[in-house]
């Protein structure tokens, strides 16, 4: 036998029983349990030899087009098993200046500067840098560039600009739009899903809220959202969240997620998803982990604010953490049954997010005057700032007098935000605007302000849990 061969072959899945054709092969053994992964899951989902399995990312925002390009490295080159491709809508032009500092990364990544120029790419950024030529968000994103994130090159994707296209025989559907963006998008979808008879599973990165005040009040995710406007049963919609950023997941920094959902598709998408450098847990609470991924974008915002008025004093940003972090807990306390299970995720995505996120960055831009909130919440070079329509959805949510609970000093009911002041201050400052973001140093040095330590002891001591919110049966 050849030194370091293996015992090898491809598993089939015959009347719902695994056989192996066996054969002896110098294939690294990694390269035997990604097939054997994919071979599973294909099996699962029904797929017959020759069929392959079909995989499309809807949105290339960051984590969108890494979570794409992270399946493509692993998966991509088992061609005949499973095709991996992504959408992102065509016409986004790409302005000189970004073009300029695209070339500046070309050249100073030897690896991808010899790609361009294998695949007779490299002339098109030259002029485009020169100001010859104009260059496109898809056109660069097939070639590994997400607008989004310039500065870490990906690797090269099968980009489609039509959504009928991408989407109308996908078996794995991965949703990386906005939650302001997913309802819209996935209505148009459903016409082409109309003629189906299988139903795709969808595994929804998005991260907000939007709240729903009619009838009863309630918090409206985005895999809700997908469910309503396409029909797909809950069962086969899932969320994918975690305390990472995309650019160093892609760099492979060691990082988890986890994906919350039914147990007959959460746990094989965990074993296919996970890698050495990125472990994925699973769980079943979907609706919690997905509205705790919005909650902790409301409060980047203010800690990027509280960053720049203060010029970085930690001991400001800590006086921050302690308040954000307790009405954190006040409002789990209200939305799920066992709040002491969500601490460690919550904290840790939160924590995560306002090191390095898009929305603690935008705080500080909003602070130092480099950004105006008349600019919108879609901001060139990051994309989408979940945490403004979480902001609203939010306070609108927790507005509500049907939901009141008992004010700890003024021994009467009071709607719930009434104890969170900086989710109030944050909702004058970024929804009504009555306030510049000076306003939440000032919120937070408000004599009046009660020890985050009670509002937590308040949370503890009393029953809070409204399962209505989620959509839940008490």
């Amino acid at each position: 036998m050849f030194s370091g061969a293996r015992k090898g072959g491809s598993l089939r899945c015959v009347g719902g029983a695994w056989r192996r054709s066996c054969f002896f092969t110098s294939i690294p053994s990694i390269n035997g349990s990604l097939e054997e992964k994919l071979d599973e899951l294909r099996c699962l989902m029904g797929k017959s030899d020759g069929d392959p399995l079909r995989i499309v990312g809807v949105g290339a925002g960051a984590w969108g087009s890494v979570f794409t390009a992270m399946l493509q490295d692993t998966y991509g080159h088992l061609r005949d098993k499973v095709l991996i491709r992504i959408w992102r809508r065509p016409g986004r032009s790409i302005d000189k200046a970004t073009a300029e500092h695209l070339f500046e990364v070309i050249n100073s990544r030897e690896d991808v500067l010899r790609r361009l120029i294998r695949r007779c790419a490299y002339l098109k950024y030259v002029e485009a840098r020169l100001g010859d030529r104009t260059l496109f968000a898809d056109e660069i994103l097939k070639d590994g560039f997400c607008l989004n994130m310039i500065d870490t090159p990906l690797c090269p994707m099968k980009v489609v600009t039509s959504l009928q296209e991408a989407v109308w025989d996908a078996d794995i559907v991965v949703n990386g739009l906005p939650s302001t963006e997913t309802r819209q998008v996935f209505e148009e979808i459903s016409r082409y899903w109309k003629e189906r008879i299988t139903m795709p599973v969808i595994i929804s990165l998005a991260k907000g809220v939007e709240a729903e005040l009619e009838t009863e009040p309630r918090v409206i995710t985005p895999t809700q959202m997908i469910n309503r406007a396409t029909g797909v049963p809950l069962e086969n919609i899932l969320y994918l969240g975690g305390p990472n950023i995309a650019s160093e997941i892609y760099n492979k920094e060691y990082a988890n997620a986890r994906i919350c959902g039914s147990a007959k598709w959460r746990k094989p998408l965990a074993k296919f998803l996970r890698q050495t450098h990125f472990i994925v847990w699973d769980n079943g609470d979907l609706v919690t982990h997905e509205v705790m991924g919005g909650l902790k974008n409301v409060y980047a915002i203010g800690a990027g604010m509280i960053a720049a008025l203060t010029k970085e004093s930690a001991t400001s940003k800590a006086v921050y953490f302690a308040h954000c972090t307790s009405e954190m807990i006040f409002i789990t306390h209200l939305l799920a049954e066992e709040p002491e299970k969500l601490a460690g995720p919550l904290l840790a995505d939160t924590y995560v997010t306002l090191l390095k996120g898009r929305n603690a960055w935008y705080g500080q831009k909003l602070a130092c005057r480099e950004l105006k909130l008349e600019m919108g919440d879609n901001i060139k070079g990051k994309g989408m700032i979940q945490g403004v329509s979480a902001v609203k959805a939010f306070y609108e949510l927790l507005s509500e007098p049907c939901l009141s609970v008992l004010h700890p000093e003024e021994k009467k009911p009071v709607a719930p935000v009434e104890l969170c002041p900086i989710l109030k201050k944050l909702y004058k400052i970024l929804i009504l605007r009555e306030f510049p973001p000076e306003a939440i140093l000032q919120a937070l040095r408000d004599e009046s302000m009660n020890d985050p330590r009670d509002r937590i002891e308040i949370a503890q001591s009393h029953a809070f849990y409204r399962p209505s919110l989620l959509g839940q049966q008490p």
